[in-house]
């Protein structure tokens, strides 16, 4: 990549959002122009508080922040404070910022973005209802974007909030549905295939903490709340960092592979709800609206991650992920 692409980021701040955006702010491919947030992990006032934090962590406050929906199109709102804390940051209480406030609108604001520059990148990484509200009123604002990547969704791997769903999915199944019924380009899917494969283990953290004690200490505050609940609920010694992938595959394309297909999602308030419906066969005979992806280099994303948001300098840290991923292991 030869020069760094603009990017508008649509998030629920939460945890692995928090490190997704820094991944996407320490990282020069990338030229962040805006930071949107929706309700999901938290609600949609906390997710800018804390997309703020994590600006203020990055000394990144000129980057704007805009509040979005604060409801899902029509099923009822449920957080996944549980998993991420009240604050959405592992009831770490990290400082608010105060000299600098987000701003309303965030449909408006990805309209009016689109509308001057429609080659914009666009990350989604929560519930899907700032962008379902977008394509419902304007489609074609999305017909020459750059990529549309979203963290979301699952195809072969077993739910993370029932059976069958992402909690992305989940949270506002009607947007995912619209989203994937609505959006003239083809939709690069970052599901729990992939992201369940990219866990920050203790010997990652402390690998983190020495390189880098001031990020360290900020990622141990966000995570140690969430490495406790995937211990309680999954039996995992670490975390799973789902968004962050999402960002390395736009800067690193080659980091995740897969294949296009028809995908849809289930609306229906009931227990199949938020599925995604992945038509690997081709049974329907659609169009392909999506790529799917199944395969993820994890060396190659963690050694991304670590040199950028740790700034990882070490000679060989091919060597030294591939020791710290086999002791987590």
């Amino acid at each position: 990549m030869n020069a760094s692409r603009n990017v508008i980021i649509d998030c629920d701040p939460g945890i692995d959002d928090s490190l997704a955006l820094l991944l996407a702010l320490k990282s020069p491919e990338l030229n962040v122009i805006g930071i949107t947030t929706v309700c999901g992990n938290v609600p949609t006032h906390i997710g800018a508080e804390n997309a703020l934090k994590v600006l203020a962590l990055a000394d990144r406050l000129d980057i704007p922040v805009y509040t979005g929906a604060n409801r899902p199109l029509e099923v009822p709102y449920t957080s996944a404070q549980d998993t991420h804390g009240t604050d959405g940051l592992g009831n770490s209480h990290l400082p608010a910022v105060t000299n600098v406030h987000a701003m309303q609108d965030a449909v408006a604001f990805i309209e009016r973005t689109l509308s001057e520059d429609p080659t914009v990148t666009v990350i989604a990484l929560g519930p899907l209802t700032n962008i379902a509200q977008v394509l419902q009123r304007d489609a074609a604002l999305f017909d020459q974007v750059d990529q549309f990547i979203l963290m979301g969704g699952n195809y072969k791997s077993h739910g993370n909030c029932s059976p069958v769903a992402e909690y992305n999915f989940w949270c506002d199944p009607d947007a995912a549905k619209a989203v994937f019924d609505l959006m003239p380009v083809p939709i690069k899917m970052v599901g729990l295939d992939v992201t369940r494969k990219i866990v920050l283990t203790p010997s990652l953290l402390e690998y983190i903490k020495a390189i880098n004690p001031a990020m360290g200490g900020f990622i141990e505050k966000i995570t140690r709340f969430y490495f406790d609940f995937h211990w309680e609920y999954e039996r995992v010694i670490g975390c799973v960092i789902n968004d962050p992938l999402a960002v390395a595959a736009v800067i690193n394309p080659a980091i995740l592979a897969g294949f296009d297909a028809y995908t849809t999602v289930v609306a229906t308030d009931d227990v199949a709800r938020g599925q995604s419906m992945v038509d690997d066969h081709d049974f329907w005979h659609r169009p392909k609206n999506s790529q799917v992806m199944t395969q993820v280099e994890v060396v190659a994303f963690w050694r991304l991650f670590l040199t950028r948001v740790a700034g990882a300098t070490e000679p060989d840290l091919t060597t030294v992920l591939t020791q710290l991923l086999t002791v987590g292991a």
